[in-house]
C-alpha cells in the first residue's frame, strides 16, 4: 500500500473478479476521490463455509491480473496469508496498525453483501472505523435495503450507483459451467487464465 490520506479497500471473494468489481471500484475512486484502491481477496469468509471457494491462490493470481493495467488499483494477500477466518473488522484494525499514515479507509463491497452486515462481527463498530460503501447495481431496490439493514446502519453506509453494470460471479461460474460466453463480462486476463486452470469446469 502506498501512502495515501484516503484509501479504498474492495473486499469480495473474486471467484471471479469481473468488470462489476472494477467498474464499482473505478466508480467508488472518483467519486469519494481516492488516492488508492486495494482489493482484498477473502481468506476464510465466515459467511461462504457453506460454499467451496476456488482456492484462494487462483483468486488472488486472477485479481492481480486483472488490476495490472490500472495504477490506482492493488491486491493484498492480508486475508488470504491469515489461517483464521476472515472478518472485515480485523482486517481494518491490521491495516490501521500497519498504515497509521492513512487518514480514512473507505470499505467498498456489493450492496447483496452489505444486507447482511447485520450478522457481521461488530458491525456498528465497523461503520464508525471506515466508511463502508455498498456498490449497486441498475434498478437496485433502496427502500428494501433500509428496512433490512435497519436505519441506524444504514445511515452510516453511503450507496454508490454503478451505471451500466449488472454481472455477477456466481452468474459467471454458472456460464463457464454451461460453456456459455462470458467474453466482456471480465478481462480477457482472467478469462485466458480461467481457461488454463479449467475452473469453474
Amino acid at each position: 500500500m502506498t501512502n495515501k490520506t484516503s484509501v479504498g479497500l474492495m473486499g469480495g471473494t473474486f471467484d471471479p473478479i469481473h468488470f462489476g468489481h472494477l467498474a464499482a471500484a473505478e466508480e467508488a475512486c472518483f467519486r469519494f476521490r481516492l488516492g488508492e484502491v486495494v482489493f482484498i481477496p477473502a481468506g476464510r469468509p465466515p459467511h461462504k463455509e457453506d460454499r467451496q471457494l476456488t482456492d484462494q491462490e487462483h483468486r488472488f493470481e486472477m485479481t492481480r491480473l486483472a488490476l495490472a493495467d490500472n495504477s490506482h488499483f492493488s491486491v493484498s494477500r492480508i486475508e488470504i496469508d491469515n489461517p483464521d477466518l476472515s472478518y472485515t473488522i480485523d482486517t481494518i484494525y491490521a491495516l490501521k496498525a500497519a498504515h497509521p499514515e492513512v487518514a480514512q479507509y473507505y470499505f467498498i463491497t456489493g450492496a447483496d453483501a452489505v444486507l447482511d452486515i447485520l450478522s457481521w462481527k461488530q458491525p456498528l463498530h465497523l461503520a464508525r472505523q471506515c466508511h463502508i460503501i455498498a456498490a449497486t447495481r441498475p434498478g437496485y431496490d433502496l427502500a428494501t435495503f433500509r428496512s433490512k439493514v435497519g436505519e441506524q446502519l444504514a445511515n452510516l453506509i453511503e450507496i454508490l450507483p454503478v451505471p451500466g453494470v449488472s454481472v455477477s460471479s456466481t452468474e459467471i461460474r454458472r456460464r463457464i459451467k454451461d460453456d456459455a460466453p462470458v467474453r466482456y463480462l471480465l478481462p480477457d486476463s482472467v478469462i485466458d487464465y480461467i481457461a488454463a486452470h479449467r475452473l469453474y469446469r
